[in-house]
């Protein structure tokens, strides 16, 4: 190692020792009240202030502002509290539309121009963090967002369970099974909340057995509308703890005399206790099997299950973003990895001369493929599997991709899907990415190969801390 490096690295140890040593100095158990000043928004929206150097998290704070708190957790490197009471409020803080005692809003109390910076910093975070090869020169574009930042969810996937003597529709409380009814949710189309909370009155009136999770016994646990944001259709799912679902006829029949709207109704079963909101099998009960969106001119369909980002107008961006980012060419040949039902690669399929995609669950392929068919695009074929193993095999076969789109989950790529971009190098990549995080710890190893063109973040979620954006590399 050369002696600046070691020098520096010696440097980071006793900075990160005396600051170890200071946090474990600091007094400080549940229940003890503090004033806080905020200097800075974290990556979940919570608010960052310090106490005697030991970084305190408060949710609901805003930066500038001087709160009362109550510690509410200790950790040897952090505080948590809540606050009591404001002494000084930002300039920025606004009135928020939405319950916040639930999760999904949790940036609702800051104006919106600040939510957009705040997206931006999100992954200057990451980046400080990670520290990938000249992250310090990034061009970290501003955020696009919304002309109304509001009403943009076309999916509502609650849980349903008895209280007292009626049936409440909603969320839980922050890392608790407490339900709270919601009658309205400012971020949610309106077409999905009239439809669970009909339908929650529906299974009411019909006394259908209604999930108890303590007795693990009931039957309707979860009720999940989807909304096409193009044809204003609904695609309803009754998530069950067991096949059977009781007067499943009178069900469908209310829901078509008070429902018009719905065109689809499926159950999927999920028995017994688990995290997971889906089980493995689902059943259709009426109407179409699929409901279609058209995103940019393509139309796509959609099986209950099927994925599709939760914001359409914004999709729409985010995909001409994309394709802008590659500079595709007739003579390109393209790999849609993560492809789910097609939607990015078939954007994308009229400036690729040919476009290859893949996914490990076959009912997306599946779809994807009928979406290639249903757009008449002839250039686009979908494939069940991992794309690190068919890269390879394609390769071998003399296939070799000059372009690479990348949509992975909020893990980021796999260990060995990395290893694969390095290993072929397409000359075109783009990374969209919903996790900053995970983004900056794959540029880590991307950055060997390539240069970071850009990264636009887009305001895929408003209210929410969540983020998302497109990577732009150049192969070095």
């Amino acid at each position: 190692m050369p002696d600046y490096k070691k020098k520096t690295y010696n440097q980071n140890q006793r900075n990160a020792k005396s600051n170890q040593k200071q946090n474990q100095d600091v007094q400080v158990e549940v229940g003890d009240k503090l004033l806080i000043t905020i200097k800075r928004l974290g990556i979940n929206g919570e608010g960052i202030g310090y106490y005697k150097r030991k970084i305190t998290f408060i949710p609901n704070a805003l930066p500038g502002e001087v709160v009362d708190v109550v510690v509410t957790a200790v950790n040897p490197k952090f505080i948590e509290a809540r606050i009591r009471k404001f002494k000084q409020k930002s300039p920025d803080r606004i009135e928020p539309l939405d319950n916040q005692e639930v999760g999904g809003t949790e940036l609702g109390h800051l104006r919106y121009e600040k939510q957009l910076e705040f997206k931006q910093d999100v992954i200057r975070q990451a980046l400080e963090k990670y520290r990938p090869r000249g992250y310090e020169d990034y061009d970290l574009r501003p955020t696009i967002g919304m002309d109304d930042p509001t009403g943009y969810r076309n999916k509502a996937q609650f849980p349903i369970r008895k209280q007292g003597d009626h049936l409440a529709v909603g969320m839980y409380k922050p890392n608790s099974h407490e339900l709270v009814d919601l009658p309205e949710i400012s971020t949610q189309h309106p077409a999905t909340l009239k439809v669970v909370r009909t339908v929650r009155d529906i299974l009411e009136e019909l006394e259908v057995p209604i999930y108890d999770e303590k007795q693990n016994s009931g039957i309707v646990k979860t009720l999940i509308a989807r909304v096409s944001e193009s044809t204003g259709d609904v695609q309803l799912t009754l998530v069950t703890n067991s096949p059977k679902l009781p007067k499943a006829r009178q069900i469908i029949e209310r829901i078509n005399a008070d429902l018009p709207e719905v065109v689809s109704i499926d159950q999927n079963i999920n028995k017994g206790k688990t995290s997971l909101v889906w089980g493995e099998e689902t059943k259709h009960l009426w109407g179409t099997d699929y409901i279609t969106e058209t995103i940019n001119g393509k139309q796509f369909m959609l099986s209950p299950r099927a994925f599709l980002q939760l914001n359409p107008k914004q999709t729409e961006r985010l995909y001409q973003e994309a394709i802008k980012a590659l500079d595709l060419t007739h003579a390109d040949k393209l790999v849609d990895a993560y492809s789910g039902v097609g939607t990015i690669g078939l954007s994308l399929a009229d400036q690729a001369g040919e476009v290859r995609g893949m996914d490990t669950v076959a009912d997306a392929v599946y779809d994807a493929n009928e979406n290639a068919e249903a757009n008449e695009i002839e250039n686009a074929d979908y494939f069940v599997g991992e794309a690190e193993v068919l890269i390879p095999e394609w390769a071998d076969q003399g296939w070799v991709a000059d372009a690479m789109v990348v949509d992975p989950p909020r893990t980021g790529l796999g260990e060995a899907l990395r290893d694969t971009i390095l290993d072929t190098e397409p000359e075109k990549l783009v990374y969209i990415s919903c996790n900053a995080s995970t983004l900056a710890r794959d540029l880590e190893d991307l950055t060997e190969v390539y240069d970071v063109d850009y990264i636009q973040s887009i305001d895929m979620f408003p209210q929410t801390a969540r983020w998302e954006g497109i990577v732009k590399f150049t192969r070095r």
